[in-house]
């Protein structure tokens, strides 16, 4: 029965990145409907005990949103659950034509040095850390990029090397960074997996450097188009919806909890946690330290983005596109 439902909450689950909590849009007594109609008869209350094994979390309201005082209008909520349904159709239908579809995005940036981590471990005596987290005294910063393969359920995350040079950070998470995290990924574990595949289907949020909004996102992933002869189709999340993104419950939620506790001194302590991550769902991830310097606030020029093979979906042009090799590359 956990099993049953585990696979029914698959497509309507959100989670913390940082802590072991999922939650979910749907009530215990649809939960309970659906599983009758399978021939498992149970209440809700029965629902709501194993969500807790689940280890799903009751929520209560929280005052987090900012809108300026405008709630959104009917016709936008319609929208948007719409574009969770549409993500959730073309994912199905893609895994199950063994197409693959990976959901990406960037883990929060970790100082590095001798810094206090949240969590505990068991140890004889705890670590002495310095009393304040402060730039000056980080070797730089680590930013992992994460790429999670749905239905292999394989990680790879590029760790971005952000070194410090007096008292600024050298490098930043940028389009070109995103982009060549997921052509690493392709070049070295994708098509291995998948040899003879042309397309890709990419679940993103709408913001950072892989959002909805930046010119050179789109022109990266044209130039990747073109190089390895991919179709690629990107669906992104709609604003504000980021923790449905599963690659933060499934793959970063792991790695959280993995170095816990444990003080990201080294560059190296960084990759082995990252590489050492598993769960019982049989994750595995592969990790690689990137020194390449992205510099931060380079547009796209009028040629490059007239020059995108791009074609919008109908219903939300913003939220999702396919881009295809140009034919003169």
């Amino acid at each position: 029965m956990i099993e049953k439902i585990d696979k029914l909450m698959e497509n309507e689950t959100a989670g913390d990145p940082m802590r072991d909590l999922k939650w979910t849009r749907r009530t215990t007594e649809k939960i309970a409907k659906e599983l009758a109609s399978i021939g498992i008869n149970v209440s809700r209350g029965t629902v709501g005990r194993l969500l807790k094994k689940l280890k799903f979390s009751l929520k209560s309201n929280a005052k987090k949103i900012s809108n300026g005082g405008k709630s959104q209008t009917t016709e936008q909520q319609k929208r948007r659950d719409q574009h969770f349904k549409f993500i959730n159709r073309v994912r199905t239908l893609f895994m199950q034509r063994g197409i693959p579809v990976i959901s990406i995005d960037t883990k929060k940036k970790e100082l590095i040095g001798n810094f206090a981590n949240s969590g505990t471990r068991l140890k004889r005596v705890p670590d002495l850390v310095n009393d304040h987290d402060f730039l000056t005294y980080a070797l730089g910063q680590a930013a992992p990029f994460g790429i999670l393969d749905l239905a292999l359920n394989k990680g790879y995350v590029s760790i971005g090397q952000f070194l410090k040079e007096g008292k600024s950070i050298t490098s930043s998470d940028t389009p070109e960074f995103a982009v060549d995290s997921i052509a690493r990924w392709w070049q070295k574990i994708g098509k291995v997996d998948y040899p003879d595949e042309k397309q890709l289907l990419i679940l993103a949020d709408s913001g950072g450097s892989n959002g909805n909004r930046p010119h050179m996102w789109k022109v990266g992933l044209q130039k990747f188009s073109d190089k390895f002869g991919m179709r690629v189709r990107v669906l992104h999340y709609p604003p504000g919806a980021s923790k449905w993104n599963p690659i933060e419950r499934r793959l970063f939620c792991p790695i959280t909890r993995n170095w816990q506790g444990t003080p990201l001194t080294n560059w190296e302590t960084v990759e082995n946690y990252i590489n050492t991550t598993t769960t019982e769902r049989g994750l595995k991830v592969q990790a690689e330290l990137v020194s390449k310097k992205y510099k931060k606030g380079v547009k796209a020029t009028k040629e490059e983005v007239e020059g995108l093979n791009i074609k919008r979906i109908k219903a939300n042009p913003r939220w999702g596109y396919t881009i295809s090799p140009r034919q003169n590359h």
